[in-house]
């Protein structure tokens, strides 16, 4: 994709040491809808820890990830994969990246899945984290209604915030920002935007008005109350597409550095944890990067929406010129 390309090739020199830290390695058939999972994606529990045994024989994997991975239907549809072929039970809790990183903090899930590359290294740093593989790639864009009253469609990503900004201190009526307000990878994002255009988040944003609503909800529920309030917001691509039809926004800025959205997985450290099932974690992380896996990835929501969800990481490592790294390889 055209715009995908310029993202990444104008951040490669940037990007070098981002990719180092990471390795190689979302598929099929058209994608389930929005209304397929629950009503509040924040709060979203497959599985919750510790309910419904598994049958005799089956091991239980229990993953904490973000709701975009869950809202797109993505996971929904990797998950009987890799439970037939590993004879698995997968628990999935889907919350923002703060929450779920804070279940791994306290030793409740086995795996880590989330976007938020400062978060997953100070995670790490903290010893509650392991075998970090970067498995899928997307982009942010900025959607709002079709009318567009603050004007901001092709401006750059931080031109648009301080429209959005200033347009909606003068007619808050008019122009509404809803955020994600929950400490997900998103809202981390979009706090990113606000410092890149020259704006302090807690002094100059939050609670400066009624134009910045904080929705306090998942990616799916978000796009929902912004579609409803006719309001701008900043969304996942792929969870866009998901609920595209059912909130009537429309992308409005599309271009920018700063909207590469880098999704990484990890288990749980065992030296931290000895009881997490280390096993079949390192075999989930396999699953995702294996090649088979990574072409699922590329090639889910394509029949739907005619394009990818999401981008197989094979693919941004080629795009970005970058050598594999031993990091890159499966986890032993």
């Amino acid at each position: 994709m055209k715009k995908i390309a310029v993202i990444l090739l104008v951040v490669v020199m940037g990007a070098a040491a981002f990719v180092c830290g990471c390795t190689t390695p979302e598929g099929g058939e058209a994608t389930p809808t929005p209304t397929e999972t629950t009503t509040t994606p924040a709060e979203t529990t497959a599985a919750p820890a510790g309910t419904a045994a598994a049958p005799e024989g089956t091991q239980a994997l229990l993953i904490a990830t973000t709701t975009s991975l869950q809202d797109t239907g993505l996971l929904d549809y990797l998950r009987p994969i890799f439970e037939e072929q590993y004879d698995a039970d997968v628990k999935i809790t889907a919350k923002g990246t703060g929450q779920s990183l804070e279940l791994g903090r306290a030793g409740d899930v086995d795996v880590m899945m989330v976007h938020d590359r400062a978060r997953e290294d100070e995670f790490i740093d903290e010893g509650y984290g392991a075998n970090r593989r970067v498995f899928a790639y997307n982009y942010f864009t900025i959607v709002g209604p079709e009318s567009d009253p603050a004007a901001i469609a092709n401006m750059t990503p931080e031109e648009a915030f301080t429209t959005i900004r200033d347009k909606g201190l003068a007619d808050p009526g008019s122009v509404v920002f809803v955020s994600r307000g929950d400490d997900s990878g998103t809202h981390g994002k979009e706090k990113a935007i606000w410092e890149a255009a020259g704006l302090n988040y807690t002094a100059d944003i939050q609670g400066s008005g009624e134009w910045y609503v904080e929705a306090g909800t998942g990616m799916g529920s978000t796009l929902v109350m912004t579609g409803e309030k006719e309001a701008y917001t900043l969304s996942d691509i792929g969870t866009y597409l998901a609920y595209k039809t059912e909130t009537g926004l429309v992308p409005l800025v599309e271009e920018g550095d700063i909207l590469l959205n880098i999704y990484s997985v990890m288990e749980i450290n065992p030296e931290k944890y000895p009881e997490v099932n280390s096993t079949l974690a390192k075999e989930w992380i396999n699953f995702l990067i294996s090649p088979d896996t990574q072409e699922e990835i590329g090639n889910f929501g394509v029949e739907e929406y005619g394009q990818p969800l999401f981008y197989p990481a094979q693919g941004a490592w080629e795009m970005l010129g970058v050598e594999r790294e031993e990091t890159e390889e499966p986890v032993t």
